[in-house]
């Protein structure tokens, strides 16, 4: 394929490709017959109109060296094509995205291959679970084109507003993996993407000429600025596809959701779950609430549910604590809406509110615990073993705050505990409303001791 790469019509990839005297060379090439748009700025990436449901050739380039990568010679590779989003803010929300897409549009897929127009692919699959990848086995040194059809348009994914719509770009991706000892194709190769927009049928050549006619108005120093159209669309390489089957071996079982990026496994941490055992507890159960970046994506969801955000458990049901905390506050609002957004920010970046009132409690121990600890030794040594306070943080300066947080430091059933008492001059019992917490000092320390009430139901709490 090297004779055929010196074409005029691939004058875009012969530019692309490495120079001789660079170290990295891609082992395979992938060109996508569909022009790019003339109005992209000169080092953005390119961007290329397709109409839905158009069946566009894929062609599949051996772009090896003499001597690169001698183990698949006479052997096929595995690749496989996915469509997804481009936008990082639509990465996060794949899953409520094609779950909608699905309802709306039911037993159709996203992408499509033209099995009778393409040429050298072998055993073609498409997965129900996942709408928008197929794969295929092919052979690099023969003549190879698949042909793909996008059936999601742009403006299926953007929010309606005055005014008109905004299509969403997508992207269109390309993995490729080795057969490896045990016949698998899981060994990654090679990895290639582009930038497109679908439009409704001949919208996309409506929107190219657009785009040409604006450029043709532009005075010739505007005109430098922006990168010549090109007739073909080469895939750029990037990471490989975070569900690509390299990482179910390494990972987990269980595929990521149909909508994720390349970027976005970039920045995942892809330790959250695999130091689970070391870090069980750190995400939902330390005092504080907060969720820890160490969280596994079990104690997210438990974290969500206990913060009262069931509605979105769903949504980021493959989220690690570090996935969700690396969100930004825009981020949360473009996905949960402004009201629960921001809510959630808050819940996962700002600090525990400062409490009202700080006091010390511990229980009282009994006295014939005392006296044995009197005999055995030093007593001062062995009241600091018995003395051991609680610190209680009251939100909320009220009689019925206390006598909650009291039941949660002690593990006393609530509604066992029927009055709270402080004992007052000559030991007489003062029952502790509003008014008195409002007055009590913060950091005052308290012994308690209780009392079986006077019916036998429930004990009553006599702070010291």
């Amino acid at each position: 394929f090297s004779d055929v790469l010196a074409l005029p019509i691939f004058k875009q990839e012969d530019s692309s490709l490495p120079q001789e005297n660079e170290t990295k060379h891609p082992p395979f090439q992938y060109v996508m017959c569909a022009a790019t748009s003339p109005a992209v700025k000169l080092y953005d990436e390119t961007l290329t109109y397709l109409n839905q449901g158009q069946s566009y050739e894929i062609r599949m380039l051996d772009n090896r060296k003499a001597g690169d990568i001698p183990e698949i010679n006479g052997k096929l590779v595995k690749s496989i094509i996915r469509v997804v989003f481009h936008d990082r803010r639509l990465q996060y929300t794949e899953h409520q995205q094609l779950e909608g897409w699905k309802w709306n549009r039911p037993g159709d897929r996203l992408l499509d291959l033209d099995i009778p127009m393409s040429v050298g692919v072998i055993d073609i699959k498409t997965n129900p679970s996942q709408l928008n990848a197929v794969e295929f086995l092919w052979d690099p040194t023969k003549c190879t084109s698949a042909f793909i059809q996008v059936h999601c348009i742009s403006t299926e994914f953007t929010p309606r507003k005055h005014g008109g719509e905004k299509g969403v770009p997508f992207r269109i991706q390309v993995d490729t993996f080795k057969q490896t000892e045990n016949g698998e194709y899981t060994d990654h190769l090679h990895s290639a993407s582009c930038q497109i927009k679908v439009f409704k049928p001949k919208g996309a050549d409506r929107k190219q000429k657009t785009d040409r006619e604006k450029m043709e108005k532009r005075t010739a120093h505007e005109k430098e600025k922006y990168q010549p159209s090109y007739d073909t669309t080469v895939l750029t390489e990037c990471s490989p596809w975070p569900d690509t089957p390299t990482t179910f071996v390494n990972n987990s079982p269980t595929p990521a959701p149909a909508f994720t990026t390349a970027q976005h496994n970039t920045y995942s941490v892809p330790d959250s779950n695999s130091s689970s055992p070391n870090h069980q507890g750190d995400g939902t159960s330390q005092g504080s609430g907060d969720l820890h970046p160490s969280a596994t994506i079990q104690e997210t969801q438990q974290w969500l549910l206990k913060h009262r955000f069931s509605t979105y458990t769903r949504l980021f049901s493959n989220f690690s604590g570090a996935d969700l905390l690396k969100l930004t506050r825009e981020d949360l609002v473009q996905i949960c809406g402004p009201a629960d957004g921001i809510r959630l920010y808050n819940a996962l970046k700002s600090r525990s509110v400062r409490p009202r009132l700080t006091i010390y409690v511990c229980q009282e121990p009994l006295r014939s615990i005392q006296l044995e600890r009197q005999e055995a030794g030093n007593s001062d040594s062995s009241n600091g073993a018995i003395y051991v306070y609680h610190a209680i943080y009251l939100e909320e300066m009220a009689a019925s705050e206390v006598t909650r947080k009291l039941a949660l430091a002690f593990n006393i059933p609530l509604h066992q505990i029927n009055q709270v008492y402080k004992q007052g001059p000559t030991g007489i019992h003062i029952l502790v409303n509003d008014q008195m917490v409002q007055n009590f000092q913060d950091e005052s320390c308290f012994l308690f001791t209780t009392i079986k009430a006077e019916n036998g139901e429930g004990f009553h709490i006599i702070l010291k």
